[in-house]
């Protein structure tokens, strides 16, 4: 009991602002490679929840999630994987930002993302 009222007193409105900018701009970082390399892509985020589909429209219901393209998410999540950037095995799985994730590993999971991306292909 301790330790989660220890918890809830270290997570401060700043702390949970930080770290939902930082999961924006994941959000965001991923929308613009997607771009960039001309794949359909949705990403966003809530706070520290983030996902994405790969599917050009925004996914507002599991019917419109259902019509994301679930093979190239197979291929980009083993893409990623094999560059050390562990995202949840199924494409209907949220992910989730920490405190403990720092503007340089944003960085880097950016960089590998766009990497992965690039081996998948548009």
């Amino acid at each position: 009991m301790a330790a989660g009222i220890a918890a809830l007193h270290a997570l401060t409105p700043a702390v949970h602002d930080s770290i939902a900018a930082r999961t924006t701009r994941l959000a965001r970082g991923l929308r613009e490679i997607a771009a960039r390399r001309a794949i359909p892509l949705t990403a966003d985020s809530a706070g520290s929840m983030w996902g994405f589909f790969f599917r050009a429209e925004p996914v507002r219901s599991f019917s419109d999630a259902k019509t994301s393209d679930i093979e190239r998410f197979k291929r980009f999540f083993h893409a990623a994987l094999a560059r050390g950037v562990y995202l949840a095995p199924s494409a209907f799985e949220a992910a989730f930002m920490s405190d403990a994730h720092s503007e340089a590993d944003i960085d880097d999971t950016l960089a590998r993302l766009d990497d992965a991306m690039g081996e998948i292909g548009a």
